[in-house]
């Protein structure tokens, strides 16, 4: 069985396409509402989901680009999701505007095909990222709504090394009941407060500073095609109808980002696609190919 935690902060009609379209009985699925999208949003989804077995909202509370407070929504996901049922294997974090490219009954055939095997992505951010490293060099706290850059200069935890990837992963159940609940992880916990963009640091720097992990993938089997954007410097581009055959072809399990308001015809075809043998039935098929993704990286291990 797989759990899942979906972050949601707009968009309450292509959430609920998203949802059904992952929805399987037996799976655990954990939704946490931006609060800062108010109340009727929150309002919206809950009423939506009342009637599925094996969901939970838990507590809206404001979830800042950039900031530990979204690392802080998704440790509150796991840790209820571990409470909710000890039979899944793996969580997989999804956002409001991801869609998935293969079935549940895939899904489920691929993490038993893989086990023990971490899908994030993880880079030494020293050696591959250094243009990133102010980001834990220097303290950053939320105030009002922003990140606010503080200008005070602080030592990297000693003895460890950072990482960095993307806020995107399925990871075991293992590696969850590890980041939540033992002492170990602490220290990164309360370093990673006062950093920048922590959601794509935290996870990757726990799981490789950590002892045995198991296998650890540079994959977060996302399909996400990056484009420049300004002072961002790359974002990812959202797909439409003209992406179809591409999408369909992909070896991941997911992408990102869709905009219904923009396009909601690719909604309807990838759902079509999900009903389809080739979305259903897991293989290793040759002739798959990733959609365009720069930052995909060759495989690592911990072991």
């Amino acid at each position: 069985m797989i759990a899942y935690f979906l972050l949601v902060h707009r968009y309450p009609a292509q959430f609920k396409r998203l949802f059904k379209a992952i929805y399987l009985p037996g799976n655990q699925y954990v939704v946490h509402v931006d609060k800062s999208s108010g109340a009727d949003l929150a309002k919206e989804i809950s009423a939506f989901l009342k009637p599925y077995q094996d969901v939970e909202l838990i507590e809206s509370e404001n979830a800042l680009w950039g900031g530990y407070s979204l690392v802080d929504a998704e440790l509150r996901g796991m840790t209820r999701l571990l409470d909710m049922d000890r039979r899944w294997t793996h969580y997989i974090n999804l956002s409001g505007q991801d869609f998935p490219l293969k079935s549940q009954n895939y899904i489920r055939q691929f993490f038993a095909a893989n086990p023990g095997r971490q899908f994030i992505r993880a880079l030494d951010q020293r050696k591959e990222r250094p243009d990133t490293m102010n980001r834990v060099s220097h303290m950053f706290t939320e105030e009002n709504g922003t990140m606010k850059a503080t200008g005070v200069a602080r030592p990297y935890l000693i003895g460890d090394t950072p990482f960095i990837g993307t806020q995107w992963k399925a990871v075991t159940r293992s590696f969850c009941e590890y980041v939540c609940h033992d002492p170990r992880a602490d220290r990164f916990k309360e370093f990673y407060r006062n950093s920048f963009i922590a959601d794509e640091a935290f996870f990757q720097t726990v799981m490789m500073n950590s002892g045995d992990q198991g296998i650890v993938m540079n994959d977060d089997l996302r399909t996400i095609d990056w484009v420049p954007d300004g002072d961002i410097k790359l974002r990812p581009r959202n797909y439409d109808e003209a992406d179809l055959k591409g999408l369909q072809r992909s070896t991941d399990l997911f992408a990102r980002k869709f905009d219904a308001e923009q396009d909601t015809r690719i909604l309807s075809l990838l759902e079509r696609h999900l009903r389809t043998p080739a979305a259903d039935v897991y293989h290793a098929p040759a002739n798959a190919v990733k959609m365009p993704s720069p930052l995909k990286m060759p495989q690592i291990a911990t072991t």
